[in-house]
């Protein structure tokens, strides 16, 4: 028998918010074991770039797989070898201080992992959840990895201190295996074959990039995300260094900043669900950016004796990103059929993650010779102009949609 959709929703996040929780563990005690062991801007970045070029470069073919493929065995097939990774990379670090190379290539193992698994849950989501829903469910996502943010980086070092990375990395295997417990027990249908299935996969991606030309304004807020990208993403190997270095704190001021910046987007992520759909994507997206923008520029110009001025900062920055994230997303889901809608959607992360990389090989030489409050300053006048651009481009276009539907 087939759940109610939210009860469907209920277990599958019951499951994925261990995953996220402790995966959220694994990303900041890893972060701030090669920050502390190597101080090296360069490092963090190498590892950034690891942890993100997988997914950009195998996210367009991805997408004709999951439209091809059970998007919830998919799901359980990416968590496991994400579970393996983990395991193996505890293992090295029980055993001893591993080198970086092979620090590097089990980040990029578990970013080809997510690769898979990020699209095929976004996929599943419109299968699930009515329509009129999934600007609702964006936020309860939002929330759901807002919530691990808050708690992952704290539990991680709280658990790398008091005994090693290689148990943080355990405790992850453990998180990936009950959020595949908890897909196994619902039912997650697939879309029926339509005009966009072909037996031939370059076909398939053909379609499918067709179909994500079609749309104009995603394409547009695709670009602008991906501009977004290029120097806001580099802030999250950066936020570390930052409490280091220019403030001369340690890991368990970093892990306050960024629990802070969690418990924002907790905040965000609750006001999306609440006002869904009362004002137009683009609206919460151009604020989102703004917010974003301006924190970032404070950031940068902020004293190194202002500290808790940088966390509260931080707590508006993490608030204003669901504002961007879940309409974004909601608004990819209502325009694409099901199933087209995995082909779509990894061909957008994967022009999204493309400028992950492009981000960090410009941040680590800059952040080495002018130091980090640069690229927080610079990010943040990139962000603020992004975001006027989403306003003054669909002002007229929601301006428009509304005197026709006055008609």
């Amino acid at each position: 028998m087939q759940l109610p959709w939210k009860k469907t929703f209920a277990i599958i996040f019951s499951g994925q918010i261990f995953s996220i929780l402790t995966s959220a563990m694994v990303q900041f005690a890893v972060i701030w074991h090669l920050t502390e062991t190597t101080g090296s801007a360069t490092v963090l970045m190498i590892a950034g770039l690891a942890a993100f070029l997988p997914q950009a470069l195998l996210g367009p073919f991805i997408g004709v797989w999951l439209d091809r493929w059970n998007r919830k065995m998919t799901m359980i097939a990416a968590d496991s070898a994400i579970a393996l990774s983990s395991l193996l990379l505890g293992a090295y670090f029980l055993l001893g201080e591993p080198s970086l190379p092979i620090v590097y290539a089990i980040l990029t193992i578990r970013s080809a992992a997510t690769a898979f698994h990020a699209p095929a849950f976004q996929a599943a989501i419109p299968l699930i959840a009515p329509e009129e829903q999934l600007m609702r469910v964006a936020g309860w996502n939002q929330m759901v990895f807002s919530f691990s943010s808050v708690i992952g980086p704290a539990l991680g070092i709280a658990v790398y201190s008091a005994t090693s990375l290689g148990m943080v990395l355990f405790l992850d295997v453990a998180g990936a295996l009950l959020a595949n417990l908890m897909l196994m027990l619902v039912t997650i249908r697939q879309p029926k074959p339509g005009a966009g299935r072909s037996p031939s996969f370059r076909e398939e991606f053909r379609l499918g990039w067709i179909a994500f030309r079609s749309v104009k304004p995603v394409v547009i807020l695709t670009i602008a995300t991906a501009v977004f990208g290029i120097v806001f993403m580099p802030l999250a190997t950066l936020f570390p260094l930052m409490t280091l270095s220019h403030f001369g704190r340690g890991g368990y001021s970093a892990s306050v900043v960024e629990a802070v910046f969690g418990i924002g987007m907790i905040v965000g992520g609750a006001m999306l669900s609440v006002t869904a759909s009362k004002l137009k994507d683009t609206t919460y997206m151009a604020a989102s950016l703004v917010t974003i923008g301006f924190t970032c520029i404070a950031s940068g110009t902020v004293s190194n004796e202002a500290f808790l001025w940088f966390v509260l900062l931080s707590f508006f920055m993490g608030a204003a990103a669901p504002l961007y994230n879940g309409p974004y997303m909601a608004m990819i889901q209502r325009q694409f059929e099901p199933e087209m809608l995995g082909r779509v959607i990894s061909l957008v992360t994967s022009i999204t993650l493309l400028s992950s990389p492009i981000g960090l090989a410009l941040a680590g030489p800059v952040v080495d010779k002018y130091g980090v409050q640069a690229w927080f300053l610079g990010s943040g006048i990139v962000i603020v102009l992004t975001g006027a651009f989403i306003y003054m481009r669909f002002i007229r276009m929601n301006r428009n949609e509304d005197a026709a539907d006055s008609r």
